[in-house]
């Protein structure tokens, strides 16, 4: 009797072993490399929605800080199936295809609302369909980063800004590039190319008059203690896609790719949510620091700004009829 058990648990623990790669085999694992911290809110988004909604064939595995990938490789890494997962950006994916330009010039995306409806409209199948065909990646959800607005020195006494009109002669910080600075020309204002570690003293010296940022950025260097009001222009609603292995994506069956696809979209939600709320509480914040913050006229930004890109050499890549389509989905 001992002999034959023996023999039994041997079987047992030669087939447990046998069938452990076989399980294994069976789990896809989805590295993702991103140059954003651990804490960010898009990797706290994936990380606490996407993740647990895969565990059941998928393992997440995050790579923080570009620790993987280096920051702008990413899409060749799916590409060549080094990589299964990035976040990536419109000015990214614009290096490969410069038709993306569009998601990343003045007043394309009205709100975070307005990113999603352009991501979900036929407008987008296209560009899409392209990066799916030429780089295999597929783009499975797009992520809410906030909003740019202007920044100032001046108080609101001195300088109300309600029209493009208002920034004429205001020197403002814009990063340096050329699609920045055109960017700053369209608002109305002198856009003046500057580092940012220099933008704080500028600021306080009086070399520029005003920067524009996100609210958490504002807050994060304390341009605050510089500044006096903020004119919520808007000019850029900024965002990340979550892009994802066409190749993988083909080898999981139709359930998966469709826990896959909801995934995604849950952990954007979450993201955009937590960036949204982020950004209302600054707005009390800011005021408690002595700022004055208010709406402008976004309409007439809007025409203004759009009215510069028109006929431009960055428009010259557009589709045609794609910014009247996108312009169509917003308020």
């Amino acid at each position: 009797m001992i002999t034959k058990f023996t023999r039994r648990m041997l079987l047992a623990i030669s087939a447990a072993v046998i069938a452990a790669p076989v399980l294994a085999a069976d789990m896809t694992t989805l590295r993702m490399s991103t140059p954003a911290s651990e804490t960010d809110q898009r990797s706290v988004a994936l990380a606490g929605v996407f993740a647990p909604a895969v565990a059941e064939f998928a393992t997440y595995e995050p790579h923080y800080n570009g620790s993987l990938i280096a920051q702008g490789s990413e899409l060749e890494a799916i590409a060549s199936g080094d990589l299964e997962m990035s976040i990536t950006s419109a000015q990214e994916l614009a290096q490969f295809f410069p038709e993306f330009s569009i998601f990343a010039t003045g007043y394309v995306h009205q709100d975070a609302a307005h990113q999603v409806a352009v991501f979900n409209d036929a407008v987008m199948d296209p560009f899409k369909q392209k990066v799916e065909d030429e780089l295999g990646v597929k783009l499975l959800a797009v992520m809410y980063l906030g909003q740019r607005h202007v920044n100032l020195r001046q108080s609101k006494e001195e300088l109300t800004v309600m029209a493009p009109a208002d920034l004429a002669g205001v020197n403002l910080r814009m990063p340096g590039t050329d699609a920045w600075q055109f960017l700053g020309k369209a608002l109305g204002a002198n856009p003046t190319p500057m580092a940012f570690t220099e933008v704080y003293t500028a600021l306080q010296t009086g070399s520029v008059d005003g920067q524009d940022n996100p609210l958490p950025t504002v807050v994060d260097a304390k341009f605050y203690e510089v500044t006096k009001q903020i004119a919520l222009t808007s000019h850029l609603v900024d965002l990340n896609y979550v892009a994802f292995s066409k190749a993988v994506w083909d080898g999981l069956s139709a359930d998966q790719q469709a826990t896959v696809q909801a995934a995604a979209e849950a952990a954007a939600e979450s993201g955009r949510q937590a960036q949204l709320a982020k950004e209302a509480s600054l707005v009390s914040f800011l005021q408690e620091q002595g700022l004055d913050i208010y709406e402008p006229d976004l309409k007439a930004f809007r025409e203004h700004v759009q009215g510069q890109y028109a006929g431009s050499e960055l428009a010259a890549s557009w589709p045609e009829g794609a910014l009247e389509k996108i312009n169509a989905l917003g308020n």
